[in-house]
């Protein structure tokens, strides 16, 4: 069965939703981009998705927006990347160019400051959320484990650019894997 070529406004339009739906930055937009474009569009695998997680984690730019480009150029080359990255930072351009305007006349307020409290406790839990899900399914034997447990520790001990524990990571799994089927 052949797959149906996704439309430039589907692509710009599903990443407006997402961006528009995103409050806390890239990391919170995850758990979001996951259900409409793994679950519900099936514009990529979980595996796909998490890989473009890893590969925005490294590369510059905010996350989100990295791994909309990543999809809509997935979906339809340069032009599908063009798209969903204007389509994901639509809404923030909006909101923000609205915002700027008003924020500084209003942050002052006790009611203000208090409900930016709630929403950053409430975009950590969909960030853990989110990252639970990519847990279940990235540990999965004691290989992947043991990379994960270096990761962690190396991440809360060391002070490097994560782009560093991405090669580390990438090297690991290439190296055990091949002593696992060394092994064999």
């Amino acid at each position: 069965m052949e797959e149906k070529e996704v439309s430039l406004s589907a692509l710009f339009w599903t990443f407006a939703k997402i961006g528009v739906m995103t409050f806390g930055g890239g990391y919170a937009m995850l758990p979001i981009l996951q259900r409409e474009v793994v679950e519900n569009r099936k514009w990529a695998a979980e595996e796909e998705i998490m890989d473009y997680y890893a590969i925005g984690q490294c590369t510059p730019g905010i996350i989100a927006v990295n791994t909309a480009t990543f999809i809509g150029q997935k979906k339809r080359g340069v032009a599908g990347g063009i798209a969903a990255t204007l389509g994901v930072v639509f809404p923030s351009m909006v909101i923000i160019s609205i915002l700027a305007g008003l924020i500084t006349n209003f942050s002052h307020l006790a009611w203000v400051q208090n409900a930016f409290s709630g929403i950053q406790v409430c975009v950590c839990v969909l960030i853990f959320n989110a990252v639970m899900k990519l847990l279940k399914k990235s540990v999965v034997d004691r290989r992947t484990a043991a990379i994960f447990a270096v990761v962690l520790l190396g991440s809360i001990f060391l002070r490097i650019p994560p782009t560093w524990f991405v090669i580390a990571a990438a090297a690991a799994g290439i190296l055990l894997k091949n002593l696992e089927v060394k092994g064999k």
